[in-house]
């Protein structure tokens, strides 16, 4: 039976735009889901019913009907403040807390049109690439609710993959947008750092931190991103690429060229831990491969250069970053044990040290800019395994901890900190029918050709009709 949630975000607006539906309605759809569905999935954190149907109200009254994302919902991850709702953060230490005012991606996509449903489910100030924090209940993968979600934006592609909101925003800092993705049999795209002007990464430890989309097809993932790079301004001093307007979008509709792609399985932690690529990693891969050779792409095996300075440096980083969270005394019992961990080696960490990893981190950047110049795109699988169990990290070994987290996701770091756009696409199933995705990682203002990439493997293996049995 057809349902409003069957559409893509694109088609969503058409109907929008022709009054087929209304902003309130479509709330109301989603809402009653939410609703109905969530309680077994994780999905959301806070849900802001009565606001949402006001907002979709006056977005109906007040806001241009031509703004990008006119009337369509979505969910803010719980690591943004909007201004009245709680901001949990995933951590027992925020708990109570409501901010006065909103984030400046949070006002852009409002001003944009969009109807936020409330706060998408995060892990702990969003540091594991798995959404399970002691404050809420796991997000599930709904292709399997005993699998996880991925992370840090797991409630976001939980809400996307279940039919719940059409699409959503979500934060990478080392993969937290396509990690998730990928498990939900999503399209998830982290953009060039100095993209989006809410967004840049500069004002980021490394610049690792950036907002992007999380959809169910490319089109939308495009979307959402034009509306993130239309809105706000760009620091005096930044030369970003620019974008006219909707040129993502068209981009990702239109999926044109013929491309030099390289080919990696090997990955920037491989000299540190023992990295396997699954055989459904692989399988998913090979299907690309075969995908993307038969539309007329270019296709070349590379191999990276080794280099053992990247897993000690990126620790650093990780670590030192974490530092800042605000638990003093007896708060940082408050913490989870991979979160204290994180803080209190970050803490020991001197400026020397810091500088000396920021420096070689940079330095790791210029390399990898050089291997991958002769390539338009580098396709890798997503993830090197399945989606993981619930519970199945480690929650009190903090190190053995880490060290699952970059067996599973050994592809997405180095994109942050080269600061380089990646994109995940849901390519293939396993014999269970559990998504499996492949990445590719653009040169620096390369989205519109991950996007056309993308968009050409979506017409040829059609995964914007695939939806969780369930749901």
């Amino acid at each position: 039976m057809f349902e409003l949630h069957h559409l893509t975000a694109q088609e969503q607006w058409d109907w929008l735009q022709r009054g087929e539906v209304t902003p309130v309605e479509l709330a109301e759809h989603y809402l009653e889901r939410i609703e109905r569905l969530d309680g077994g999935l994780g999905a959301f954190v806070t849900v802001t019913a009565d606001a949402a149907l006001e907002r979709a109200r006056a977005v109906a009254e007040t806001v241009p009907r031509t703004a990008q994302l006119w009337g369509l919902p979505f969910g803010d991850k719980d690591l943004v403040n909007r201004a009245g709702v709680p901001t949990g953060f995933g951590s027992r230490l925020m708990r109570g807390f409501v901010p006065d005012t909103s984030d400046e991606i949070v006002e852009v996509l409002d001003a944009a049109g969009g109807v936020s449903l409330g706060k998408t489910n995060a892990p702990e100030f969003g540091l594991p690439s798995y959404t399970e924090s002691l404050v809420a209940p796991p997000a599930r993968n709904p292709w399997d609710p005993s699998l996880g979600a991925g992370g840090s934006s797991g409630g976001a592609a939980v809400a996307v993959s279940a039919g719940l909101l059409p699409f959503a925003p979500g934060s990478d800092g080392g993969g937290s947008v396509r990690i998730p993705a990928a498990a939900c049999g999503l399209v998830g795209l982290k953009p060039s750092r100095g993209l989006v002007p809410s967004g840049t990464g500069l004002d980021k430890l490394a610049g690792l931190v950036v907002p992007g989309p999380l959809a169910r097809t490319v089109a939308d993932a495009a979307m959402m991103l034009d509306a993130m790079v239309a809105g706000g301004d760009y620091p005096f001093s930044l030369r970003a690429p620019r974008w006219d307007g909707g040129a993502l979008l068209n981009a990702a509709v239109r999926g044109e060229g013929r491309f030099q792609l390289g080919v990696m399985t090997s990955s920037p932690w491989d000299d540190a831990y023992d990295v396997r690529v699954s055989v459904e990693a692989s399988d998913a891969l090979a299907i690309a491969v075969a995908e993307l050779d038969a539309i007329g792409h270019g296709i070349e095996e590379m191999r990276l250069e080794p280099d053992p300075s990247y897993a000690p440096n990126f620790r650093t980083i990780w670590q030192a970053g974490a530092s800042g969270i605000p638990a003093e005394g007896a708060e940082l019992d408050s913490l989870e044990p991979l979160t204290r961990w994180l803080v209190e080696r970050g803490r020991a960490i001197s400026a020397r040290e810091l500088i000396a990893a920021l420096a070689a981190l940079t330095t790791f950047e210029r390399s990898i800019i050089r291997q991958f110049s002769r390539f338009d795109a580098v396709l890798t699988p997503a993830l090197a395994l399945t989606p993981r169990p619930v519970g199945w990290y480690d929650a009190e070994d903090a190190e053995l901890n880490f060290a699952q987290q970059v067996q599973y996701t050994p592809f997405t770091s180095f994109a942050n900190v080269t600061g380089l756009p990646a994109i995940t696409l849901p390519v293939a199933q396993t014999a269970d029918g559990i998504p499996m995705g492949v990445q590719l990682v653009g040169r620096p203002g390369g989205e519109a050709t991950l996007l056309a990439i993308g968009a050409q493997l979506e017409r040829r293996l059609l995964w914007q009709r695939r939806h969780p049995p369930q749901w």
